[in-house]
């Protein structure tokens, strides 16, 4: 086997490793333990505001909450209802903090987009929204809940 040859299947086997390492890493969350409603309105030019309100349904009560957030990379106006499956809360207000995710996605007028955001506590929400308007988020995503 030639040089250039040795290399080429060197560099596709690291590839390779470091994709399946990536993928093992990754933790599939536990069955969905509650579900959540969000109204969002946002609005920005290269970076963007997004604010409104949700509901958490777990264990059969209600539980209302505000929502802020900041995305990197907006452009446009957007009134976003999303709804989604609430992964890995043991209390309600565990739904409180810091959301973040990464990717990039691209919302046209009566689109669907899709979003799974973490906390520090490991809650995971996995949400589907409706957006109203275009909006184009080009980097990580974040989004803060409170509980009211």
């Amino acid at each position: 086997m030639g040089h250039p040859l040795r290399r080429i299947l060197l560099f596709l086997m690291a590839i390779f490793l470091i994709l399946a390492t990536a993928s093992l890493g990754a933790k599939k969350p536990l069955p969905p333990v509650g579900e959540v409603t969000i109204e969002l309105k946002g609005v920005g030019v290269i970076f963007g505001v997004s604010w409104g309100h949700g509901v958490l349904w777990f264990k059969g009560k209600k539980y209302p909450f505000h929502v802020e957030g900041l995305s990197v990379g907006d452009v446009g106006f957007a009134k976003i209802s999303a709804r989604g499956k609430v992964y890995n809360l043991k209390k309600p207000r565990d739904i409180s903090g810091a959301y973040g995710a990464l990717g990039a996605g691209v919302a046209l007028a009566g689109g669907v987009a899709g979003l799974a955001m973490q906390n520090e506590r490991g809650v995971v929400i996995d949400l589907s929204a409706t957006q109203q308007g275009v909006k184009l988020n080009l980097g990580p995503q974040g989004l803060t809940i409170r509980m009211n």
